[in-house]
């Protein structure tokens, strides 16, 4: 199959069904081949094709479902001494008859062939013969001498008026091509959920999914994929693209937006939170990939259970063309478990603690990335640290051999932690293409054995911390982080807190940890005090009242005052903050856990020059994934290969070792955009006060991948 959309008008259906076949009067002999979907509403038994003769009153059966969904093939009309009622399907077992065996599948493609003489009917499934039965019982002289010569099938009533299906690629096949053949052309297709690929799904004994909902800072990422394939199961090529919906599973109504007019589903692209129906996915290569939340929770809805519709756009209100998950029933996870002995004191006008986590949800997937293997606790050796393939941009720089897991989050070098590289190609990290939608691994912070942890709750007394503390941050998903980081700042000291940050990067093999570890009571403390100052003891404030309080926090924060944020900038951050003309305490939370860490990295020396330079701007603004590709499109296909912009991952927040830093996304001498993560050891640490270290932009340029700075194109 290409790359072509769906042709709708292939489909049709089965009550539409007619065709007229001519033969020779005295061997009139033809072999009809149809696709055939039956839905589950269809009832039986039924007739599916009827059999009208030219030159006779009324009509038989030919092509029928019995009450055992069997199907059968009948003899033609003229042969018949007493036609067959369509509305007796007793009379049609007191004919001569071929008929499958099984029960015929519903809601699934099938390949329907029927091979009719006068001397027998011979029915196909499926390319193979699954019933056959001769005739010539029932041949005498009238219906030889009769004039056979034109009959017309077709769908026209009778009994079972309620069957419902369709039809695909309707034949008369010629003497020269077989049944057989016929089958593996012009394939019918159908939507289906890979549920292999599936992934935060609790599946019950009753077969009713569990998915964690409701409030930002509560509900969970889960991740589904659909799949186009034909009626042999083989994916298939389509330049097309699928949209969710949820709906009740009772009735298949539409879910309602949530009393904050929240979507009641999400899909995250690029990091950022969008309502489901407004931001389709496309295929590649037969499949599109969803990471999904339910803002609705069963619990608000009467308990009633929903369902997830997958529908592929412009092809057509056809079942085929949509799948549903199975019942949904969208719980809360309960928060008490995690809070521990050290809790904040909240008020309407105050940030609490274990809500300021990012884990929340702008990444989709990728902020809960946990380490399954206890190996990845133990202090490594720097031949080790370098992640299987990521090889260095610089051609220069020669890539250890001995790679590490695939599966690390954070692609620092131990080496490289607290010095600045003169190599540039030591500092420009290559990533996989997807890296900020990639993230196959669960998050272990949800799972019932964390939250029966012994470790959960940290004595505020103890110094310094603990091993086992250590162990634990290291081994954690990004939420699970979130809440021991916030424990540990609130009680350990500035020299613990900055020994946990130098045993936690040694122990994990990253050393970014160290940057977000180093902020955490700043970016709290500053948290609290912003909230507190925008809030006004309000729970709810409107997004356009507040965005030049948050415009001057970023300012302050940045150490940039000759630059301020455009319309765009807050659009983006509106956007992550995932709230529409309100912002709640949580919105706020969300978006300062990704603020924050890019503001601060801004601070820096070597990154404020970037930022603060205005001809030329070598960072724009806030932009997305997405429109830094679009940027590096010129009218006649992708710019000139050394074509780069610089942009903050829209999927990195506070704690994720990378939060702050910088990506470059270019085009490549093989006229394909890539990705690349500017290390943050380029931004932070003590190399700053070497007068010989060359500035970034210069860095930059001296790339051989690198040649000219692109222009930003905002979507709108």
């Amino acid at each position: 199959m290409g790359n072509e959309v769906v042709e709708c008008g292939e489909y049709s259906l089965l009550k539409d069904f007619r065709v007229e076949i001519e033969g020779d009067e005295e061997t009139f002999t033809f072999s009809l081949c149809f696709w055939v979907y039956f839905i589950t509403s269809t009832a039986f038994p039924a007739t599916i094709i009827q059999q009208v003769h030219s030159d006779s009153v009324g009509s038989a059966p030919f092509l029928v479902i019995d009450k055992k969904k069997r199907m059968m093939l009948l003899p033609l009309l003229l042969l018949h001494k007493e036609a067959p009622d369509p509305d007796n399907s007793t009379s049609w077992l007191e004919v001569p008859h071929a008929s499958t065996e099984i029960e015929f599948p519903l809601e699934k493609w099938i390949h329907v062939g029927c091979e009719v003489s006068t001397d027998f009917v011979r029915l196909h499934i499926d390319g193979e013969i699954v019933g056959e039965k001769s005739l010539t019982s029932l041949i005498n002289e009238d219906s030889r001498t009769s004039s056979l010569r034109k009959i017309t099938l077709a769908n026209i009533g009778g009994h079972g008026d309620g069957l419902q299906g369709y039809v695909h690629n309707v034949k008369i096949l010629p003497p020269a091509l077989s049944i057989k053949d016929h089958q593996g052309k012009d394939v019918p297709l159908k939507l289906s959920i890979d549920n292999s690929s599936s992934s935060e799904i609790e599946v019950g004994n009753d077969g009713v999914w569990s998915i964690v909902g409701g409030k930002a800072s509560c509900r969970r990422n889960f991740s589904l994929d659909v799949v186009l394939l034909d009626a042999s199961g083989q994916p298939v090529s389509k330049d097309i693209e699928v949209v969710t919906s949820l709906l009740y599973a009772d009735n298949g109504a539409l879910v309602e937006n949530t009393t904050d007019a929240e979507a009641p589903l999400l899909a995250s692209y690029d990091g950022i939170e969008y309502a489901s129906c407004e931001r389709p996915s496309k295929m590649l290569q037969g499949r599109a990939s969803f990471k999904l939340k339910i803002s609705q929770l069963s619990s608000k809805c009467d308990n009633r259970l929903f369902r997830i519709r997958f529908h592929m756009l412009k092809s057509g209100s056809y079942p085929f063309f949509e799948a549903f998950s199975p019942p949904i029933r969208c719980i809360s996870r309960g928060r008490n478990t995690r809070v521990s002995s050290v809790m904040w004191k909240r008020s309407t006008s105050t940030i609490h603690p274990h809500n300021l986590s990012q884990s929340s949800g702008v990444d989709e997937g990728s902020l809960e990335l946990q380490h399954n293997s206890v190996n990845e606790a133990r202090p490594y050796s720097s031949s080790k640290r370098v992640r299987s393939g990521h090889d260095r941009l610089s051609t220069t720089f020669k890539t250890d051999p001995n790679v590490e897991r695939p599966d690390e989050e954070c692609n620092s070098h131990p080496q490289t932690a607290n010095k600045v590289e003169n190599e540039f190609g030591r500092s420009l990290e290559r990533r996989p293409e997807n890296l900020e939608e990639t993230d196959d691994s669960p998050s272990d912070s949800e799972s019932t054995e964390e939250r029966n942890s012994p470790f959960k709750s940290m004595p505020s007394g103890r110094s310094p911390i603990s091993d086992v503390t250590i162990f634990k941050y290291c081994l954690s998903g990004l939420m699970e982080r979130s809440f021991m980081l916030k424990e540990i700042a609130m009680s350990a000291s500035d020299n613990e807190l900055s020994e946990f940050a130098h045993q936690v990067s040694l122990y994990s093999g990253c050393s970014h940890h160290r940057h977000q570890i180093s902020i955490a009571k700043r970016l709290i403390d500053e948290g609290t005090k912003a909230w507190n100052s925008i809030s006004q003891n309000n729970h709810h404030i409107r997004w356009e009242n507040m965005v030049f309080e948050i415009e001057e926090h970023f300012m302050k924060i940045a150490c940039c005052s000759s630059r301020s944020l455009t319309q765009q900038d807050f659009e983006l951050l509106r956007r992550i903050a995932g709230c529409q003309e309100y912002l709640a305490q949580e919105n706020f939370e969300k978006m300062w856990c990704w603020l924050y860490p890019v503001a601060f990295a801004l601070s820096r020396d070597r990154s404020n020059a970037l930022w603060s330079s205005t001809s030329p701007k070598w960072i724009e603004g806030f932009i997305t994934k997405e429109e830094s590709e679009c940027s590096l499109q010129g009218p006649r296909g992708l710019q000139e290969p050394g074509t780069f912009i610089l942009r903050f991952p829209t999927s990195r927040s506070w704690p994720h070792p990378d939060a702050g830093s910088l990506i470059v996304t270019y085009v490549g001498s093989d006229y394909t955009i890539h990705h690349r993560l500017l290390s943050l050891d380029q931004i932070y640490g003590s190399s700053e006060s070497e007068m010989n270290v060359k500035p970034l932009q210069d860095m930059l340029l001296a790339e051989p991948e690198l040649s000219r700075l692109g222009r930003i194109i905002r979507s709108r």
